[in-house]
């Protein structure tokens, strides 16, 4: 199949933020890689003021027009989002497919989204994106003819009226607000029992689905490229002290993370903001891991997540020569420890973190319960940590190491002895 060729348009205004104009440019062909197009050429546009007909000058519109017709492209992409009338203005001019970087975003989640959750989020976001632009002649939809940003919501045909969509919209969300009460179920039930989670966060790409692998043997399909692992998996995590905890994958990060995207996904993200503990996942290799970190802070806020204790899985060890620089980052980043999720270098290290870090919700229990009672005894064994067990005429004599919340169960029903 022929790559769609692409011409990328990146906007550098005054107001862009802590990424390069480079550095923006360099992610946006990432984008459309993944997107299975070819970046042909890019225009950069340095201008202190955004304009609302076109967001650019007229006068540059002019010349990209000019350019596409010359070096014959298929999409133009513009690193900034663009407005329902400004997209169409474009069109006019360009007189070729325009779409922004969040359409390029949300077509990479439906080309990997697997599992039914993760096609309901995916459409719940290309319709809420879609929605308000469907004016006047609409989102061009003489576009459903393929290629990258109309990779389309399923079934819903983009033909269907503002009504229609909005009845789907309300349908997507009760849906999915009852996997969110699902899960909220399923993780009272393990608070109950004291069972500590863990959730892997980081940004796109940094190798959180195969250090999940490494660490649980989940078997989580792994592929280098953005937004590869979209579905949320859960696994259980044995540590070496017998504690049990129950860590979490989520979908990958990135800066300037559409906000109805974050909506769209709440379902999944909820895991980061119920969790005891997070990983963070980060690609130490990568020339920019700075950038990468902050702005996984920066979503992590909006999850309202920042105060959660954090280990930082500094990643990707095996590809770097240097590796005097980890010094230098103890007092930057929380909690770091470098590994290598492909070797399973220094993974070691990291679970003796985790275990520290998650041993306060554990307790020593010198407890004696009654003889019928031998449910409590396999209660122990399964969920936590069993150092001594005697059996007498009419009690059990119980040395554990358990969560917090069990134990309250045990010292509950022993028997107090004279």
């Amino acid at each position: 199949m022929e790559k769609e060729k692409v011409l990328t348009v990146v906007v550098d205004h005054k107001k862009k933020g802590h990424w390069s104009t480079e550095e923006v440019a360099a992610e946006l062909k990432e984008l459309v890689i993944a997107c299975q197009g070819e970046v042909i050429d890019q225009v950069i546009c340095r201008l202190d003021n955004l304009t609302a007909p076109y967001l650019i000058g007229k006068g540059k519109v002019s010349e990209i027009a000019s350019l596409c017709s010359v070096i014959q492209v298929d999409t133009v992409v513009f690193s900034h989002d663009l407005k329902g009338s400004q997209q169409r203005n474009l069109e006019e001019i360009i007189n070729i497919k325009t779409i922004d970087r969040t359409q390029l975003i949300l077509d990479i989640f439906a080309r990997h989204a697997t599992s039914q959750e993760g096609k309901m989020q995916v459409e719940l976001a290309q319709l809420e994106y879609l929605l308000p632009r469907l004016v006047g002649k609409g989102i061009a939809l003489s576009r459903l003819g393929g290629g990258i940003g109309t990779l389309g919501p399923g079934e819903t045909k983009l033909e269907v009226d503002r009504r229609k969509i909005a009845i789907r919209i309300a349908k997507l969300k009760k849906g999915l607000d009852e996997i969110v009460s699902n899960r909220a179920l399923n993780r009272k039930r393990r608070k109950e029992k004291g069972v500590p989670s863990i959730s892997v966060i980081g940004y796109t790409n940094a190798g959180k689905s195969t250090l999940l692998n490494k660490l649980t043997d989940a078997r989580q399909v792994t592929r280098d490229g953005l937004f590869t692992t979209l579905d949320s998996l859960s696994r259980q995590l044995i540590l070496s002290n017998h504690q049990k905890v129950v860590i979490s994958d989520t979908v990958g990060f990135m800066h300037n993370l559409p906000h109805h995207l974050i909506e769209a996904f709440k379902a999944t993200l909820e895991e980061v903001a119920e969790a005891d503990l997070l990983l963070h996942v980060l690609d130490i290799s990568h020339p920019h891991y700075r950038n990468l970190y902050d702005s996984v802070l920066e979503v992590s806020g909006e999850l309202n997540s920042l105060n959660k204790p954090v280990i930082t899985a500094l990643n990707k060890i095996d590809k770097l020569e240097d590796k005097t620089w980890f010094q230098e980052l103890q007092d930057v980043i929380k909690n770091p420890v470098a590994v290598s999720a492909k070797t399973g270098e220094n993974l070691d290290v990291l679970l003796r973190k985790i275990e520290v870090m998650l041993s306060s919700l554990i307790t020593n229990i010198t407890v004696t319960i009654p003889i019928n009672r031998m449910d409590l005894v396999s209660l122990a064994h399964e969920d936590g940590q069993v150092y001594s067990v005697k059996y007498y005429n009419d009690y059990i004599y119980l040395r554990a190491a358990l969560p917090r919340k069990l134990a309250g169960l045990f010292q509950k029903i022993q028997i107090k002895k004279e």
